[in-house]
């Protein structure tokens, strides 16, 4: 997997100084996932950031330098999207487009846990 170890190590750090939240990272989907108590927040793609957030901001986000819609399978995808990094290359645009995500993932919802059938042989 390729993604820029120094964005990464940004995106640590921020998230380090938040108090009362357990982070877990995860390398998947060729990107590297910051979840935030058990729920997808932020990830790093290539040098780019990944973010989710509520859909009610995609017009805003969409108005922001460096901004990318996020496509599966040719459709929008509304919640997500990338940040170029001359998105984010000033501290408080880093920031925002951080508290954006972390704001989102306080009331966003856990992806639901597949459950796998024990079979009795």
């Amino acid at each position: 997997m390729s993604y820029d170890s120094n964005l990464a190590d940004k995106v640590r750090e921020y998230l380090a100084e938040i108090p009362e939240i357990e982070i877990e990272e995860k390398e998947m989907f060729a990107v590297l996932n910051f979840m935030v108590n058990g729920k997808t927040c932020i990830c790093i793609r290539g040098e780019n950031l990944m973010l989710r957030f509520d859909s009610k901001l995609q017009e805003e986000l969409a108005e922001k330098e460096g901004y990318e819609t996020m496509l599966m399978k040719g459709k929008e995808y509304k919640g997500y999207c990338y940040i170029k990094p001359e998105g984010f290359r000033k501290r408080t645009e880093f920031e925002y487009f951080m508290d954006v995500c972390l704001a989102y993932n306080k009331i966003s919802k856990a992806s639901a846990k597949s459950k796998k059938k024990a079979t009795n042989r």
